[in-house]
C-alpha cells in the first residue's frame, strides 16, 4: 500500500512539472509574433518532458489500448494522476504568468484566443482535439522508437508534430488548460469544453496503435 501511494505521488509530481513545461513552451508560442516560430518553440515543451521522463497525459493515452487486463485499472488510475497533475502545473503556471510582466505582451493574445475557443462547437473541438491526439501519439512514439528514428531524426519528429498541431488548430487539452488560466477564463462551459477536448485526444491517441493491433 506504500508503495503504491509513493508511486502514486510520483507520478503525480512527474505530472505537474510536465504541466510547467507545458505553460512555458505555450508563454513563448504567445509572445512570439511569428506563428511559424511560435509553433517550432512549443514543441520545447514537449521535448523536455520527454528527454526529463515527465508524465503528460497526452503523450500517455495512446498506450492505453496495449495495457494488459490486469493492468488497464492502475493504467486508468495513473492517467487521472497525471490529467490532475498537468492541471496543477499549468494552472501554476497561466496564474504566475498572469500577474508577470509578460502578460501585458500576451494578454490580448490569449483572451482572444480562448474566446474563440469558448465559442467554438462540441463537434468542431471534438474533431480538432482528435487530430491533435493522433500527432501527439506520433510523437512520442517516434522519439521512443530508438531502432526506427535515430539521432536527430527523433527529435525533428517531436517538433514537427508539435508544429503541425499548432499551425493546423488543432486542440490539445493540457495546452488549453494553461491557456484558461492564463486568461483566467475559468467557468463551467471552459472546463466541460477541456473534458471533451480530452475525450477527443484520447481517441486520436488510440487511432494508430489500435490500427497496428489490426493490421499485425
Amino acid at each position: 500500500m506504500k508503495k503504491r501511494i509513493v508511486e502514486s505521488f510520483q507520478t503525480f509530481v512527474n505530472a505537474v512539472f510536465a504541466g510547467i513545461f507545458i505553460g512555458i513552451a505555450g508563454t513563448v508560442y504567445l509572445a512570439v509574433p511569428n506563428p511559424v516560430a511560435g509553433a517550432v518553440l512549443f514543441g520545447f515543451g514537449l521535448m523536455t518532458i520527454l528527454c526529463f521522463g515527465f508524465k503528460l497525459f497526452t503523450g500517455a493515452i495512446g498506450y492505453l489500448v496495449n495495457q494488459k487486463r490486469k493492468d488497464f485499472c492502475p493504467y486508468l488510475w495513473t492517467l487521472f494522476l497525471i490529467w490532475c497533475g498537468n492541471f496543477a502545473g499549468t494552472y501554476a503556471v497561466g496564474t504566475a504568468v498572469r500577474h508577470s510582466r509578460t502578460f501585458s505582451a500576451i494578454g490580448a493574445r490569449v483572451t482572444a484566443l480562448c474566446a474563440a475557443k469558448s465559442a467554438d462547437g462540441a463537434v468542431s473541438l471534438l474533431i480538432l482535439s482528435f487530430f491533435c491526439g493522433i500527432l501527439m501519439y506520433v510523437a512520442v512514439e517516434s522519439f521512443r522508437r530508438q531502432d526506427v528514428l535515430e539521432g536527430i531524426f527523433r527529435f525533428f519528429m517531436v517538433f514537427l508534430c508539435v508544429s503541425i498541431f499548432i499551425l493546423s488548430g488543432f486542440e490539445h487539452c493540457i495546452a488549453d488548460m494553461f491557456y484558461f488560466s492564463a486568461a483566467d477564463a475559468w467557468c463551467g462551459r471552459t472546463l466541460a469544453l477541456t473534458l471533451l477536448m480530452t475525450l477527443g485526444n484520447a481517441l486520436g491517441g488510440w487511432l494508430v496503435p489500435l490500427g497496428d493491433k489490426i493490421r499485425r
